[in-house]
């Protein structure tokens, strides 16, 4: 069963190496991130399941791998237990195999890849089976919210980012899964928020799980939504 997640974004500039001059403007972020997880790794979890979107369904049990070369930088992690065989992780998922990484866990890791336009259904049902695969498992999930906060953000400005972000934002500090469940695919792929698939993975997940939550931040810098919780 689901005991505990951590639930972070996942642009690259976490990274300090990738953010370079503009490391310290996410300092508050990244503390959080670390924060979320430490508390993940506390939680007595015997497996880790990483979840991200990914341009195609993959998952990871034997360990996996994957760099942040594309960003200009010579960083390599890996999952915290297992080899690298197989395809390299999707770019969230590496950003939360360096999470791990920068916690120094040792726990065995899974990872999970599901395109950002999965049903939520699969995604609900996808979390039911992850709850299943220990005694007691934990998620790391990484997503992002709406990419239209403002004119600079990825997506420019759309009117409906602020109250789709507050809505995530709100579930997210509540481990209100009927809320994360009901959240609408069409209006989430507008706003460019990936995360809407990883977030219904962890609902189903939790669902029975009388998880209480607590939202660590919840910002918009860049015009893009990013929220950090710990679920336990």
């Amino acid at each position: 069963m689901l005991v505990a997640a951590a639930v972070c974004p996942c642009p690259p500039l976490l990274v300090p190496e990738v953010a370079a001059g503009a490391a310290p403007e996410l300092e508050p972020l990244r503390t959080a991130c670390a924060e979320a997880v430490r508390e993940l790794l506390d939680s007595g979890a015997e497996l880790i399941v990483v979840v991200g979107t990914g341009p195609q369904a993959e998952v990871w049990t034997e360990g996996g791998a994957g760099s942040f070369r594309r960003y200009g930088v010579d960083l390599a992690v890996r999952l915290p237990s297992g080899g690298v065989e197989g395809p390299q992780l999707a770019p969230s998922l590496t950003l939360g195999a360096w999470l791990l990484t920068e916690a120094r866990a040792d726990l065995p890791t899974h990872a999970c890849a599901v395109p950002a336009d999965a049903p939520p259904a699969r995604m609900l049902g996808l979390g039911e089976g992850l709850a299943e695969l220990a005694d007691r498992v934990g998620l790391l999930v990484l997503g992002d919210g709406s990419a239209c906060r403002s004119v600079k953000a990825p997506g420019y400005l759309d009117e409906r980012a602020e109250d789709f972000d507050a809505a995530c934002a709100r579930a997210l500090g509540a481990a209100d899964t009927e809320a994360l469940a009901a959240l609408d695919p069409v209006l989430a792929a507008e706003l460019l928020a990936d995360g809407r698939a990883p977030w219904q993975v962890l609902a189903g997940a939790a669902r029975g799980a009388g998880l209480g939550a607590r939202l660590r931040y919840a910002e918009a810098p860049y015009g893009v939504g990013y929220y950090v919780a710990s679920w336990r």
